[in-house]
């Protein structure tokens, strides 16, 4: 067991990257299923907003810190949560643990290609890796019951150590949540955007830009488009809501 934190009703887990690695790898030695939620603030707003996210947060076993605003936060509500935990630091720190320790991979989703790059990267680095399939739905809003089934099949025929899916939050959380009654996987990640970061399609901003707490600038600048509305119409609500929280309506 580990602590979490209360911010906007969502129980975010405060927890080091040791102590974190160190449990999923006994998770993954005694097969304990686990679901693991990356969550940056607009997953947050998307949990403030939906309650069958918010129960899907609170009922997963790691919700992870990812985010600047969020540790911030938790230091303001004088609840300060250990470490920031991105999906972009843990994506690489697993792949390791599981070379290290022989357990197997499964990388489900990202667009077309993606997949297939990343394996070679952690091939490439870790010869000895088990990375035992991967596979890219078609983009959907929502999955049909018959791609649902493809990917539940893909996965179990493959019956990972760790399956990592890239669908971005709350979508691929939603998913997990919604399937690993049937999945034959133990440790299943909710990992966002990191497939393209650690293949080296995209770039993630430099220490000192994290350091500051701009990286979300960083990658604003190069999808502007995309990450608009994420940045400022959600993302400003949030300031507001913690204060609600501190001080009360």
């Amino acid at each position: 067991m580990h602590q979490k934190v209360n911010i906007l009703g969502i129980q975010i887990s405060s927890i080091s990257n040791d102590n974190l690695l160190a449990a999923f790898t006994q998770h993954i030695l005694h097969k304990q299923k686990k679901q693991v939620c990356i969550t940056p603030v607009n997953s947050v707003m998307a949990a403030v907003k939906s309650e069958q996210v918010k129960n899907i947060y609170n009922n997963a076993n790691y919700v992870l810190c990812d985010g600047v605003p969020l540790k911030w936060a938790a230091s303001f509500l004088n609840t300060p949560i250990l470490e920031r935990i991105t999906g972009l630091d843990l994506l690489p720190n697993l792949v390791t643990l599981c070379a290290k320790n022989d357990f197997s991979i499964f990388l489900l989703g990202a667009s077309p290609g993606v997949g297939d790059k990343l394996k070679d990267i952690i091939l490439n680095k870790f010869p000895q890796a088990k990375v035992v399939g991967v596979y890219v739905p078609p983009f959907m809003a929502v999955f049909t019951d018959e791609q649902n089934d493809k990917m539940i099949s893909a996965v179990n025929a493959a019956s990972p150590d760790v399956l990592l899916v890239s669908l971005t939050a709350p979508k691929q959380d939603i998913w997990i949540a919604e399937n690993k009654h049937a999945l034959n996987a133990t440790l299943m990640v909710g990992i966002g955007g990191a497939f393209e970061v650690m293949a080296g399609l995209a770039k993630r901003a430099p220490k000192w830009v994290q350091k500051a707490g701009l990286e979300w600038l960083y990658r604003f600048m190069q999808e502007p488009k995309r990450l608009f509305r994420r940045y400022f119409i959600e993302a400003p609500l949030f300031i507001p809501l913690i204060m609600r929280q501190k001080w009360g309506n």
